[in-house]
This record gives C-alpha cells, structure tokens and sequence, in this order.
C-alpha cells in the first residue's frame, strides 16, 4: 500500500519544485487527500488555537455532551447507531459574513486567535488552489473565480471534539461522506487518531501529525476537473481514550456561483458525459439530506435539474 502522501510546501520554492507540484498532482488524483508541512502558518498560533480549543471544549461544551449522551442512553447502547455522531461542535462563518461575534460563550483571546488563524487559512487555502490550477493547466486565479459568485467564496471552520467513547465500534465519530464544498483545510489533534479515509476499498488512517495541515478535495472541485480530481469517502473513528480536536476550515463556492466543468479541462468526446452545471447553493440542499450517501446520485439528480447554459 502507497503511504500516505506528505507534502513539504518550502520544497516549492526551490529546485524540489516540479517534484513537489507533481507530488501534489498525484495526490490530488490518486488520494482526494493529502497532508501538508511547513505551510507558512505561524507554530506559535496553531498552539494556542489548540489550547484555547481545548479549554473552550471542556469549560463550555464537555457537560452539554454528557447530557447529550445521558439523555439518549448511548453510554449503554447494543447496536450499531447509523443516526447520529459521537461529536461535540460549533461553526464559525468568517465569509462573507463573521459570526464570531454571536457565540456568547467565546473568550476574547479565542476570537482573536481564530480569526488569525482563519485569515492563514484563507491564505493558505488560495494559494493551494492556484497551485492546482497550475498542475491542471487552467489559468492562475481560475479555480478562486469559480468559486466566487456574486459576493466572493463562503469560508468557515468546524471546531469539533471527538471525546471518549465507550462503544465505538458501534457509534462513529462521524459518518463515513464526501465534503459537498471546495477545499477542506484540517488542524487536527497530533495526539488522538480517528480520520479515515477509504482507497481502494480499504479505510486507511489519515496521520496525526504535529503543526500539520490536511487538505481534502470536495465535490465541487470534482466537477470543476470533470472527476481528474476526486473528492473521497471518509470518517473518524471515535476512540476510547483521549479527547480528538478536528478544525475543519471549509473554503467553498459562493452561494450563487455556477459551478461547472472547465472548458479547457474537457476533450471533445467528453463534452456528452461531462458533470453537471448547477448554482452551489441548489446543490447544498439536496446535500444536506444526502450527506452520508454516495456523491454519485447527488451528481445525477444535478444532471436531470441542470440549469440552462
């Protein structure tokens, strides 16, 4: 089995280059994932997001989950639950709109850290785009045009906790989906496991890895590349011990952006059994009831509404 692809994002700035950007192609690819190092955000500041993250989940959330759990009997249940996940979790919308400010229950230093952060990642997460808009030969900023609509992309981070659990072989952490968006940019925890992802049939772990970013591809960048790049089934296992910290930070299309194949990206004879044209937030709603199904159906029930072109 290949291992899991590792990415040194200083190698780009010098003779490692074309290694690194044919790296990063196959990764897109082959994986649908990939894990990135060195990627410009400060060390200092992913620390203390992680430990405001931490303090903020046990000063505030850790009790609303026990009664969560209490409440529904999970601690005692016998079969398989395929209804709901082991996860305690907040959204933070930074585009267009912030909503930092509406979440009574977080600190000042917290806010300021997460906007930082967030600001690093929006950062990152367009300099990766042109990056894949350079392997796949499209023009640089295409790839963040598309995804612009009428008010520029929407961009937010799930913060999630995976606590302890008893059964975990019969609850997930999360179910096992494909992300409905764009990119996906993860600060996970280095010390709990738990993200999976499926290749070839197999579910293989994503690696814990201090300081690390992973990048995971969604659906829409699946029909941007007429399916050269692929967005992958994945999951997080819940363990019995040690509590998991995910930041998910989701850049995705604007509500109103057309989201279609690139022209240049289509041979002729595919022009026929090209991916849908649909307007993202459409698509977002017939997601929001499918989330843990196959993506295909998703695309075909795009197909048979597809908007003029």
């Amino acid at each position: 089995m290949a291992t899991f692809p590792i990415i040194d994002m200083e190698k780009l700035n010098g003779q490692d280059r074309a290694v690194t950007m044919e790296r990063i192609k196959d990764a897109c690819e082959n994986w649908g994932f990939f894990e990135l190092v060195n990627h410009g955000i400060s060390i200092e500041l992913m620390d203390t997001v992680e430990r405001l993250t931490k303090e903020h989940y046990k000063k505030c959330m850790e009790q609303r989950f026990k009664e969560m759990v209490a409440s529904k009997g999970l601690e005692a249940v016998q079969n398989e639950i395929d209804d709901l996940d082991w996860e305690s979790t907040f959204f933070l919308s930074h585009l267009p709109h912030s909503n930092m400010l509406d979440i009574p229950d977080l600190v000042e230093d917290y806010r300021k850290a997460m906007r930082d952060f967030a600001a690093g990642i929006e950062k990152l997460a367009e300099e990766l785009l042109d990056l894949l808009c350079e392997n796949l030969g499209l023009e640089k900023g295409y790839l963040k045009k598309a995804f612009y609509g009428s008010k520029g992309p929407t961009f937010g981070t799930k913060v999630s906790n995976y606590p302890p659990c008893p059964k975990p072989d019969l609850i997930k952490g999360l179910r096992a989906h494909t992300d409905a968006g764009g990119i996906i940019l993860l600060f996970q925890d280095d010390q709990v496991s738990g993200l999976q992802l499926l290749k070839d049939g197999e579910w293989i772990d994503v690696p814990p890895m201090r300081h690390s970013i992973v990048i995971n591809i969604g659906d829409q960048l699946e029909v941007i590349t007429n399916g050269k790049y692929k967005s992958v089934m994945h999951r997080v296992i819940a363990q019995t011990d040690g509590n998991r910290m995910s930041l998910a930070s989701f850049y995705n299309p604007g509500g109103d952006a057309v989201i279609y194949p690139a022209p240049e990206l289509l041979e002729k004879e595919e022009k026929a059994k090209a991916y849908p044209k649909f307007v993202f937030q459409d698509y977002m709603k017939l997601y929001a009831g499918l989330k843990f199904q196959e993506k295909e159906p998703r695309f075909e029930a795009m197909k048979a509404m597809e908007i003029a072109t």
